[in-house]
């Protein structure tokens, strides 16, 4: 599968049945014990990186990149604690649903600024550059290629999170690829720490912070660079 077909397969997916299933997933109301368990640990993730930058205190100096913003779960308490944030997302539905919560939180109708972007075609300069979430749906080749770009975009720092590859990790992925569900749309792909720590300081980044976020069902590695 070419890297256009494996976009085309992300986006059509979080405009239908993956937007109703992660909508539910990134809210407050009821779901299933395996969904709250992701919950809990995308919430945990998404803790860290504002622990992270609340740590440094200066938020309100900050422009910020959240690239793959989803319904707004890092961009909405970010530009509450006063950050210019630009938020984009594959999925209308999903920037839409992004829109609506910060509508409800915010009074500053234009922070954070949503658009419909892919991680290609995003453009600007930003102190920081966010991804969550986003590596997971696509493989390493094409992760790299990525992470080149969003660093072409941060001038300062560029924080990523992504499942890592691991031993344990790939006998999971291979035994729930048995037991494909109507839910699982899109392909996981796990990343070698040592493959994405490579293409950063290919682009002149050097690791500061790492942290891990380990649920039953969510397992994700957060790392964060600077510009050297």
């Amino acid at each position: 599968m070419n890297a256009a077909d494996e976009k085309m397969i992300v986006r059509d997916y979080f405009n239908s049945t993956g937007f109703d299933r992660w909508r539910r997933i990134y809210g407050d109301g009821e779901v299933n014990k395996i969904q709250l368990d992701i919950r809990n640990g995308h919430q945990q993730t998404v803790d860290t990186v504002l622990g992270w930058l609340k740590a440094d205190n200066n938020l309100p100096e900050l422009s910020i990149c959240d690239a793959g913003c989803g319904v707004g779960s890092l961009s909405i308490p970010l530009a509450v604690d006063g950050a210019k944030v630009y938020a984009t997302d594959i999925s209308e539905k999903m920037v839409e649903e992004g829109k609506d919560r910060a509508k409800q939180t915010l009074s500053n109708a234009e922070n954070p600024t949503f658009a419909v972007q892919d991680l290609e075609s995003l453009s600007g300069s930003y102190h920081t550059v966010i991804c969550l979430d986003v590596l997971i749906h696509y493989p390493q080749e094409k992760a790299d290629e990525m992470i080149s770009h969003l660093c072409s975009l941060a001038q300062s720092r560029i924080i990523l999170s992504f499942a890592p590859k691991t031993c344990a990790l790939s006998i999971l992925k291979k035994i729930g690829s048995f037991f494909p569900g109507p839910s699982k749309a899109t392909r996981a792909y796990l990343h070698r720490e040592a493959d994405v720590v490579r293409i950063l300081e290919s682009n002149g980044f050097c690791l500061q912070r790492k942290a891990m976020t380990k649920t039953r069902f969510y397992f994700s590695r957060l790392l964060e660079a600077t510009r050297k």
